[in-house]
């Protein structure tokens, strides 16, 4: 316990020493090469969890490196990383460790992903979006211009479970672009009750979560939200700490 508060202490001393860089306003943006002030290291802050940075690789929806992804690690804000140490302590109780996927991304990033939404490559197609037309992408929302992360206190996060070692089954891979990605997929999040695949009325054009994946999602979701954090319609894996500090600002800094 001794070492974790130390490791987090330090990390903030880091992020009240870096210079600020940042967005005049949230519809520009600025190249920022300095680190903005208020940012930690996660595995700094929160020893326990587990990184697996996909854009630092090419095991992601374009295949390739993501620009902005120097080295494979995981940045966010202070207050968002407070927040997560809260959720760490949470579910090591129950057996678990976090396993981050992505956590603050450049703006350059984004920027990255829009010019891969414009070519013709679907090398990835079969892993990440196969039910749907490359050309959707864009208009349908799955790749943006802006982004939440950029604002350094959005985290895509899994479960790892330490009894077996290995991920806990959510249903469906991280970035997973189609509706079974949703959180409401095949269930309800406000009462966390499973109700088999043909959720409401409509018969969904994907495949189905178990309740055993239901309840795993529904686990992690419960965590992240009583620690402070909001969850996204769209993704499982996404959440956002609600008094998130730069709520209108975007950054560029690399990670590193």
């Amino acid at each position: 316990m001794l070492r974790q508060a130390a490791g987090l202490t330090a990390a903030i001393f880091f992020a009240l020493s870096v210079s600020a860089c940042c967005c005049p306003s949230a519809g520009s943006y600025a190249c920022c090469e300095k680190a903005p002030r208020g940012f930690v290291h996660v595995s700094e802050a929160v020893p326990d969890v587990i990184l697996e940075i996909r854009y630092h690789t090419t095991y992601n929806f374009a295949g390739e490196r993501i620009d902005g992804y120097e080295k494979p690690e995981a940045l966010l804000t202070v207050e968002a990383a407070k927040a997560l140490k809260a959720v760490s302590d949470d579910v090591m109780k129950q057996g678990y460790r976090l396993k981050i996927y992505d956590a603050y991304r450049p703006q350059r990033a984004v920027s990255h992903f829009v010019r891969w939404a414009k070519t013709d490559d679907t090398r990835m197609k079969a892993c990440f979006y196969p039910n749907l037309d490359k050309s959707v992408l864009f208009p349908r929302g799955y790749i943006a211009e802006k982004s939440g992360h950029s604002r350094g206190s959005t985290v895509d996060l899994t479960l790892f479970d330490m009894a077996s070692g290995k991920e806990v089954d959510m249903g469906g891979t991280f970035d997973y672009f189609g509706k079974e990605s949703h959180p409401d997929w095949c269930g309800n999040p406000e009462t966390q009750q499973y109700t088999g695949p043909f959720p409401g009325s409509a018969k969904p054009s994907g495949g189905k979560i178990n309740a055993e994946q239901f309840r795993n999602r529904m686990i992690l979701r419960t965590a992240m939200m009583r620690h402070g954090f909001k969850p996204l319609a769209e993704e499982w894996w996404h959440f956002t700490l609600a008094d998130e500090p730069y709520p209108d600002t975007c950054f560029d800094y690399p990670v590193r």
